[in-house]
């Protein structure tokens, strides 16, 4: 299914950029913008993306409360899909027919995302950041999608390169049967061939009735020195600690896609030592202009709140769309968005930044490996 989702997929990109040249700016009024995306807001992904719709509303709201961009209101809209891609398809059409959504920002998932590009296109309107780094997406140019975050390749071979640099030979690999984890597994595939570091094990659970103690036994046989985690959320953290309730000792490395505030949570002092790729800057460097005004506007929104990873990524998404707006300009189109963020040349909110150009879209490559230390927090 995932498979003809993204032929569709790259089919509906190829196809796309006539379209492109007709000016589209529904949901653009005398006074708002209007944004709205499918996410992911509950089950075991649930608490993750809820914390991306967070931090891209704390961007907004301080937006907002200074006037908006160009005299209009940002109004930003989430539908819970629930993983569920047919569901994601039917929240879309809802934003984009009945709420006469702008564009569609920050939505999430890898099928879901190859499951609404078709709509995107009919209604000649804009992808915006979509919450997946599949190489499907960036390998083949879509005039209607903006990617901000590296993707998965990049994270893939930053991960595996590392281990075969440590001299780390004993390498498995878990991942659940659903869209993302055949996503993340294909792009440590290619990794592992270019890296020429093979796997001596993939231990695989179904998505909906994953048994960990199962995958835990597998991974004990298998005798790994290291596991990669192709997987987010609460799967990620269940199959940990089924792992640290057997004999086996594997250092455990993820993707960015896997949640610190969940690991925090569910780990707590267990989680010390899990590797993590990351897309996004550390929020401990306050010398990076949008960590710091990151900070300053969670602390003044709330002095107890907790940074959080998800939170900021979420924030540095909305920051970047606002730049656009902004350099836009009053006369906002679909058209004229796009072409203000070609011709921008590099963008760049200190260490990370994005360039996009009439042939690519794809954003971000900023790739670091950051460690879980004592404290519970990401070193980088």
């Amino acid at each position: 299914m995932l498979r003809k989702l993204l032929a569709l997929a790259l089919a509906v990109g190829a196809l796309g950029a006539a379209g492109l040249a007709l000016a589209r700016n529904e949901g653009v009024t005398a006074d708002e913008i209007r944004l709205g995306a499918s996410a992911v807001l509950s089950g075991p992904l649930g608490p993750q993306t809820a914390q991306y719709g967070e931090g891209s509303r704390l961007l907004f709201d301080a937006v907002n409360a200074q006037g908006g961009v160009h005299g209009r209101m940002i109004r930003y809209t989430t539908l819970d899909d629930g993983f569920d891609t047919q569901k994601a398809v039917e929240n879309t059409r809802q934003l984009l027919e009945n709420d006469k959504v702008f564009m569609i920002f920050h939505s999430t998932g890898t099928a879901q995302t190859a499951a609404i590009l078709p709509l995107v296109k009919e209604h000649r309107t804009l992808l915006f950041g979509p919450v997946t780094g599949a190489s499907a997406f960036r390998e083949t140019f879509n005039p209607y999608v903006f990617h901000v975050r590296a993707g998965y390749a990049a994270e893939a071979t930053k991960i595996v390169s590392q281990l075969r640099q440590q001299g780390i030979t004993r390498v498995a690999v878990f991942y659940p049967d659903d869209g993302l984890g055949k996503t993340l597994l294909a792009e440590l595939k290619k990794a592992s061939d270019e890296e020429k570091l093979a796997f001596v094990a993939e231990i695989k659970v179904d998505a909906k009735q994953p048994d960990f103690t199962a995958a835990a036994r597998a991974t004990e046989a298998a005798q790994p020195q290291a596991v990669i985690l192709a997987t987010a959320g609460a799967t990620f953290t269940s199959y940990v600690k089924a792992v640290q309730a057997t004999a086996a000792r594997p250092a455990f490395y993820g993707f960015s896609v896997a949640s610190m505030d969940v690991i925090q949570r569910d780990l707590k002092d267990k989680a010390r030592g899990i590797i993590l790729a990351q897309i996004m800057p550390s929020l401990r460097n306050t010398t990076v202009p949008v960590v710091a005004e990151y900070l300053a506007l969670l602390r003044a929104k709330s002095p107890a709140a907790q940074p959080s990873a998800s939170q900021f990524e979420g924030f540095v998404h909305a920051r970047l769309l606002v730049e656009g707006l902004r350099r836009t300009g009053r006369n906002l189109t679909t058209e004229s968005f796009t072409k203000t963020l070609e011709d921008a040349g590099e963008i760049a909110f200190g260490r990370f930044s994005v360039k996009y150009s009439p042939k690519s879209h794809n954003g971000s490559s900023y790739v670091e490996l950051a460690i879980v230390d004592a404290e519970g927090s990401l070193r980088y």
